[in-house]
């Protein structure tokens, strides 16, 4: 052996050498992704929560021979709690834990569905599905997702809060068809009963799985570079959360920001996810067929949620939201037209551009309450959804009364597409404003 060999043969069996670290081991899945995982599927049975009240009005008039006006009046007051409660449910879950609010929630909600298989009076379903019912999905709207992402992930967030948004739509997706199949073949008791046990279900996983902070099983959140305490439960959050919307009321963006998405809610839950299917079913389409389309909805909602955050990065959300609602208004002025026995291309590819333009505007209004109340804004939205549920709820009771006066949906599509264009209107007035700090400098402008 060459001089030259015995030092490479010595260096490689030198201890130096033989103390290097071999392959780095798999980094185990961060505790966060799990519970993003039940955020995800408790979002998803939520869904079918917001999925039956459409399928019941056809069924319950059939019946009960209530007014599509008085079962509409019971999905107003759910949609209405709905965006009601959202403001407070991120005090609650400060106050008492995710944990806790959200199994609660999910058993208010069984018993609310549930409690409807034996009512006979129409006072009883507002109880059952209005306010229960109402109570208990406000409880898992936007605040729910906002909070996990924000205590569990410092990156990713955006992922993550785009995965969860999504969860909803996805619900639709599964349980749409399956719960216009049993009524259609069975019942809507059925339905109810299976919306019921949907949320029984997932309590199991949201009290084994869901822990409230990283800190509770000894973890950093998912990116942090430092272990994260616990807060201490927050005694003043529900008083912040009203003084940020008495601030709020005294600025210009908040009534046109709350304007537009009101109409927002009114064009989407209030009409098409309440109305659509009893108005197919007016002109003869199955109550499957019609409930599949509204299935197919939630497959686009997700392309175009994703699609208007890209825009919403690079474009001016003023003009972005204003294309949305006359591209929104132009379309509902055509559905009457285009609603038949049969599903035909032009249905189709209405459903479609419906799906991609449903919530296209939560990018473009989040990041106009950013631009204009800051540290405040995800408060401020808070409230800007509530009014967005409050517009649904309106809708939802109106569009059954007109369909009770006029014998049709005709005059409601109509009217919807002229508040479209009203909001495309609003949205361009929005005066444009660099980022602030605070609530007060911008009540102070």
């Amino acid at each position: 052996m060459t001089t030259t060999s015995r030092q490479a043969a010595d260096a490689a069996d030198s201890p130096d050498d033989l103390r290097k670290p071999g392959p780095a081991p798999r980094p185990r899945i961060h505790r966060a992704w799990f519970v993003a995982a039940v955020t995800f599927v408790t979002i998803i049975g939520a869904a079918a929560f917001r999925s039956l009240p459409g399928l019941l009005i056809d069924p319950l008039h059939d019946e009960f021979d209530w007014s599509r006006g008085t079962i509409g009046a019971a999905v107003s007051v759910n949609l209405a709690l709905y965006g009601l409660t959202a403001p407070f449910a991120a005090a609650l879950m400060d106050r008492f834990g995710i944990r806790r609010v959200v199994a609660v929630a999910l058993g208010i909600i069984a018993l609310g569905s549930g409690l409807t298989v034996w009512m006979t009076a129409a006072w009883q379903l507002m109880l059952c599905w209005g306010l229960l019912v109402g109570l208990g999905t406000g409880s898992m709207a936007l605040a729910f997702a906002a909070t996990v992402t924000n205590r569990w992930f410092t990156e990713r967030r955006g992922l993550v809060t785009g995965i969860l948004t999504a969860a909803s739509a996805s619900g639709q997706l599964i349980f749409l068809p399956l719960l216009s199949w049993i009524i259609e073949t069975y019942d809507w008791r059925p339905a109810a009963v299976t919306v019921s046990l949907a949320a029984l279900t997932v309590v199991p996983f949201v009290w084994l799985l869901l822990r409230d902070h990283p800190a509770d099983v000894g973890l950093k959140p998912y990116g942090a570079a430092e272990f994260v305490p616990k807060p201490a439960p927050v005694q003043g959050a529900a008083r912040r959360t009203v003084q940020v919307l008495l601030s709020a009321v005294r600025t210009g963006p908040f009534w046109l920001l709350a304007g537009t998405f009101a109409i927002c809610g009114a064009s989407t839950n209030g009409l098409i996810q309440t109305h659509f299917v009893p108005a197919a079913h007016d002109h003869g389409m199955p109550i499957t067929a019609a409930a599949s389309l509204l299935a197919v909805i939630g497959v686009f909602d997700v392309v175009g949620t994703i699609g208007s955050g890209w825009f919403t990065d690079r474009y001016d959300p003023r003009r972005l939201l204003a294309v949305y609602y006359a591209l929104r208004g132009v379309s509902l002025l055509f559905l009457p037209v285009l609603l038949g026995p049969s599903v035909h291309p032009p249905m189709v590819f209405f459903i479609v551009f419906y799906g991609l333009d449903w919530v296209a505007t939560v990018p473009p209004t989040v990041a106009l309450c950013r631009e204009h109340y800051g540290d405040d804004s995800a408060i401020v939205f808070g409230w800007v959804l509530a009014s967005h549920q409050v517009g649904a709820a309106l809708v939802a009771f109106l569009g059954g009364l007109a369909r009770d006066v006029f014998g049709s949906y005709d005059v409601v599509w109509y009217a919807s597409g002229a508040l479209c264009a009203a909001a495309a209107l609003m949205a361009l007035v929005i005066r444009r404003r660099r980022p602030v700090v605070g609530m007060t400098r911008v009540a102070a402008a």
